[in-house]
């Protein structure tokens, strides 16, 4: 039998400098130099680190937020921009692995962005492109519906690696379909804060929330689990505070901070925690340690009943229209009277 890795991963605890896509992606490449210096193999960045998350969308109403959309427009990133390039030649440069959360750009329309996250091979080669299947709560005053193209585990020397974006981490199917493609890291991306009512009214507790959600995953399909949360610093705080009111001061304020943690296969918390210091967490990894628990449940080989359960998952790219031109049937037709000729 193979022997599984052990790795060192690395997740950072950070804040974009806000809204701000070039200076966020030059942190982003500092952050990346410095844990590959530290000898980590993965690095991970929080949901949507590029630009910022738009807490603005929680704060106030939507007519107030045609300002922060076209911001937050103006400073997402194509997929094959030269910010996700730049990327890309760091994992290269490092050879390390890198998880990154960002807002995705079209070139198909100039109002509509996604909250995706990519993998990035330790040669500089996207291994996967996934986009948020369902904005949550406000987020769909800002970004698009995903797909489930993204719905894949990568297999990589450090092991099998697997994504998903904030809320989905409560979508138990979401989950099953990375568990059953033999998953053994799963990175969970969360923002900084996550405000969904005023202070004083019991706030949604995104610190035990995260940690639950993640620790759930990881105990059903035994794998290790990266919580990686961002950070909310001052001057994301200025610039959000420019033109509050004293309610929306106090919901930015009082709101619970997201931790960075990381979970073994048996749900427990091991490695750095980060929760209202900025930096960057690490954690070693044996992923020989997903094999024990597996002798107890493992929901994707003896622990399941496929003659009573039957799960299928479309993992085709969504696309706004397919064209047919008449060039493109002419040489269609050009190129079948060829072959019926030979």
């Amino acid at each position: 039998m193979v022997k599984l890795p052990v790795t060192k991963v690395a997740s950072a605890h950070v804040a974009p400098v806000y809204m701000n896509k070039a200076a966020t992606v030059q942190k982003a490449l500092s952050i990346i130099d410095e844990a590959a210096r530290n000898g980590a193999e993965l690095v991970v960045f929080p949901e949507s680190f590029i630009p910022g998350f738009p807490v603005w969308a929680a704060l106030w109403a939507p007519i107030y937020n045609h300002d922060w959309f076209k911001i937050m427009v103006e400073n997402s990133l194509l997929i094959d921009g030269p910010e996700i390039d730049a990327i890309r030649a760091a994992a290269k440069r490092h050879g390390v692995f890198i998880s990154l959360g960002f807002s995705e750009s079209t070139e198909v329309s100039v109002g509509c962005i996604w909250n995706s996250n990519i993998i990035i091979g330790d040669d500089g080669e996207i291994l996967n492109h996934h986009r948020k299947l369902v904005p949550t709560f406000y987020e769909k005053m800002v970004w698009a519906a995903g797909d489930g193209k993204g719905l894949q585990v990568v297999d990589t020397k450090i092991g099998k690696i697997g994504a998903l974006i904030c809320g989905e981490n409560t979508n138990p199917l979401a989950k099953y379909s990375l568990a059953a493609q033999g998953e053994q890291i799963h990175i969970s991306a969360w923002p900084a804060i996550w405000p969904t009512r005023k202070p004083g009214l019991k706030n949604f507790n995104n610190l035990e929330a995260n940690r639950i959600r993640a620790s759930s995953h990881c105990f059903e399909a035994k794998v290790f689990g990266i919580i990686s949360a961002g950070f909310m610093d001052q001057n994301m705080i200025d610039c959000l505070s420019k033109h509050a009111d004293q309610d929306a001061l106090d919901v930015l304020l009082n709101t619970p901070r997201a931790a960075t943690q990381f979970i073994t296969p048996t749900g427990e918390v091991i490695g750095d925690t980060l929760q209202n210091e900025e930096g960057i967490a690490y954690a070693t990894f044996d992923l020989s340690a997903c094999i024990e628990p597996k002798q107890y449940h493992d929901i994707v080989g003896y622990y399941n009943r496929y003659d009573v359960f039957d799960l299928t998952v479309s993992r085709k790219r969504d696309i706004p229209a397919k064209f047919v031109d008449e060039r493109s049937r002419t040489d269609t037709h050009q190129i079948d009277e060829i072959s019926s000729t030979d």
